[in-house]
């Protein structure tokens, strides 16, 4: 029997791959996740949206750092929930969209994502994703995943007014992102993202200033795999809880390295910009299922944490 890359987050998610594409890179077309999921991926994850259209920062918005690495301070520029729960209304009242879709919420209050988890009454929503870590951006993500208290009074609120699953993005910030993990499941969250970027910047040695309209970014891609490789482990060890893996994740090796660590899924965002987006998706489909043949899994649940044994 060939092994199957079918794929489970808790008691409630059940995805064709455990391929995920992380929030922010794509955009909000439904007509672009509908053919990702076509070329394999199990599930997108929208850009992060807010009670309120927002801007976001004015260029530039994003560098290179080389090695597969980029830092980025694009500032959640968003539709906004109301008019993206709009937007995915009408593409699955169409059939024009199948893929399951994990809508990325930010806001300050618990009120914030009650009402835009409202918006989204009418639509099929696979689960929602509570950015608690984006660093770039005054008085939500980072600054809300620092507060304890804070993180259990949303994601308590969110359960409150939903049945759909839950998960919590995770970042370093500066009260630790254990903590942040032990808040959100003190308030029922049901899987845990880790990690976001993480906090960064780039000046430009002839104009000697900053080279992000921002000054601070959040670095991704590459650099970032072994500090998320190693969130990703020492969150599975130390709590009963689904993780999913995001952070420098562009080859089949480095998603099966993230499921032996303890994720049940994985998230690819900076990869996307490599190949096509195809052929990304594929690429690490096609590895996981070699390797896992190789080992003699069956299912991907057979590989998750083995890490965590040696």
């Amino acid at each position: 029997m060939p092994p199957s890359i079918q794929t489970v987050i808790g008691d409630k998610i059940t995805l064709k791959s455990p391929t995920i594409l992380a929030s922010g890179v794509l955009g909000i077309s439904t007509s672009i996740f509908s053919r990702m999921y076509d070329a394999g991926i199990g599930a997108v994850v929208t850009k992060s949206l807010s009670t309120e259209p927002w801007e976001g920062y004015p260029n530039p918005t994003i560098f290179s750092v080389g090695g597969g690495g980029w830092i980025n301070a694009v500032g959640l520029s968003n539709p906004g929930a109301k008019n993206f729960a709009g937007m995915i209304k009408s593409s699955q009242s169409n059939n024009h969209n199948s893929v399951p879709i994990i809508a990325s919420l930010v806001g300050s209050t618990a009120s914030d994502f009650e009402s835009m988890i409202n918006e989204f009454a009418d639509c099929n929503i696979t689960a929602y994703e509570i950015n608690l870590s984006c660093p770039h951006v005054a008085k939500v993500g980072l600054e809300v995943g620092d507060d304890a208290d804070l993180v259990t009074k949303i994601i308590r609120s969110i359960k409150n007014v939903t049945s759909t699953p839950v998960l919590a993005k995770v970042g370093l910030g500066t009260s630790g992102y254990l903590d942040t993990v032990k808040s959100a499941i003190a308030g029922g969250v049901d899987g845990i993202t880790a990690i976001n970027t993480i906090r960064a910047m780039a000046i430009n040695a002839q104009t000697q200033r900053p080279i992000l309209s921002n000054k601070i970014g959040g670095l991704s891609g590459t650099p970032i795999k072994p500090v998320a490789l190693r969130c990703v482990f020492e969150i599975a060890s130390k709590f009963d809880i689904p993780v999913v893996g995001c952070g420098g994740i562009s080859t089949w090796e480095d998603a099966v390295e993230f499921i032996l660590a303890g994720a049940c899924a994985i998230q690819i965002g900076s990869a996307v910009g490599h190949d096509t987006w195809i052929d990304t998706f594929n690429k690490i489909n096609h590895g996981i299922t070699s390797y896992m043949e190789q080992k003699g899994y069956l299912k991907i649940e057979e590989m998750v944490g083995n890490a965590q044994r040696s």
